[in-house]
């Protein structure tokens, strides 16, 4: 089966450093240790890469067409800016679910919508790092049936 690809937006790789009260003080390598060995327990595979460039993630997700049985992004930023992500994500075939560390409904206005929401299978926030675990389980039971 092919890989679940885990997408990270914009500052994640600041992850253990970043504002350590909102964000916990897991690093950005320990949330890929978690994906991989959630997806591991599921007989999966995941594929964990992080950038700071909306045009790479838009790249990746349009890669993964045919190459990637579901799509586990945390946007960042992007959550509440790009239109071109969503596109991005509308055109991929699998599941889709997006996650995030803190709970943006208890944050500043702005980041109470989210364009990636409209296409995703499931949303997941304010669960920490752990949300990372619950996106790949749940990316897993949608690919499997």
């Amino acid at each position: 089966m092919q890989p679940i690809l885990v997408l990270n937006g914009p500052n994640l790789n600041l992850l253990g450093t970043r504002e350590p009260s909102i964000y916990g003080h897991e690093t950005l390598a320990d949330v890929e240790a978690l994906c991989q060995a959630t997806a591991r327990g599921h007989g999966l595979a995941a594929e964990c890469r992080q950038s700071n460039r909306e045009y790479e993630l838009i790249d990746w997700i349009q890669g993964a067409r045919g190459t990637a049985s579901a799509i586990v992004i945390n946007p960042g930023a992007f959550t509440h800016t790009s239109v071109a992500i969503l596109d991005a994500l509308t055109a991929f075939e699998g599941p889709v679910i997006e996650v995030h560390i803190s709970n943006i409904h208890k944050r500043e206005p702005f980041r109470h919508h989210s364009y990636v929401s409209g296409r995703a299978d499931a949303v997941i926030a304010g669960a920490g790092v752990q949300g990372y675990a619950f996106a790949i389980e749940r990316a897993a039971r949608l690919v499997k049936g």
